[in-house]
């Protein structure tokens, strides 16, 4: 029976240098994100996973509201975990290898939405700052086709629906918990969050958005062992 795999980098550990640091770039991918990859697994190989069996991630974040009570917690916080890092490694990249700024379709829409790419940023940055203990950060769009700003607490995302207050596609995301700075930035969580703008693909976010326009969310690749 086929299950979740951690998904390679599209980019070496380093390559995020000196933005993000190689020692947290191995850690959080080798270490964090496996372990939900792990932990989601055996929740839906056990014997109250059933309904997850041969579900795309996608659609185990559609349904975690669904979960059996016994597993309810670990499908949400895991299953949120795997769905959650395998878009964020897609949203990022080298210095130079991306377009530095959002541009096109998106690029129009932010300015028409919050008046400025800039102060897009600063109600971003906000959100990520503001978002208390261990989150992610999000920019969306509903289904009405506005875009909107959010975060959310733990694993959670807003495709969880009945679950997350905030539901739409996501199309650009950043991590808030400590994993995913501390080494380099310790509690300077705002700092972590300026040099981030550094290494977002926003070719990446502008395909993401294409797709949401469509009412279809991000495609990244979400391997099967």
């Amino acid at each position: 029976m086929s299950k979740f795999a951690l998904p390679a980098l599209p980019y070496d550990y380093s390559a995020l240098e000196p933005h993000i640091d190689t020692m947290t770039m191995n850690v959080h991918h080798k270490g964090h994100h496996q372990t939900y990859v792990n932990n989601l697994n055996g929740a839906i190989q056990g014997e109250h996973g059933g309904q997850f069996k041969g579900l795309s991630i996608e659609n185990v974040q559609r349904n975690a509201v669904k979960a059996p009570d016994a597993i309810k917690t670990v499908v949400r916080n895991n299953g949120g975990g795997h769905y959650n890092h395998s878009l964020f490694w897609t949203l990022m990249a080298p210095t130079g290898s991306a377009n530095s700024a959002p541009h096109g379709d998106l690029k129009q829409a932010l300015e028409a939405e919050f008046g400025s790419v800039d102060e897009f940023k600063n109600k971003f940055n906000a959100a990520a700052a503001g978002r208390f203990g261990s989150g992610w950060a999000w920019l969306c769009m509903d289904r009405s086709g506005k875009l909107f700003i959010c975060s959310t607490p733990n694993q959670d995302n807003p495709l969880m629906e009945g679950i997350s207050e905030h539901v739409g596609i996501p199309i650009l995301g950043l991590d808030v918990w400590e994993h995913a700075y501390y080494l380099k930035y310790q509690n300077r969580r705002p700092e972590y969050i300026a040099a981030w703008w550094n290494v977002v693909n926003w070719d990446k976010v502008v395909e993401n958005y294409n797709h949401a326009k469509q009412q279809k969310t991000p495609v990244f690749d979400v391997p099967l062992a």
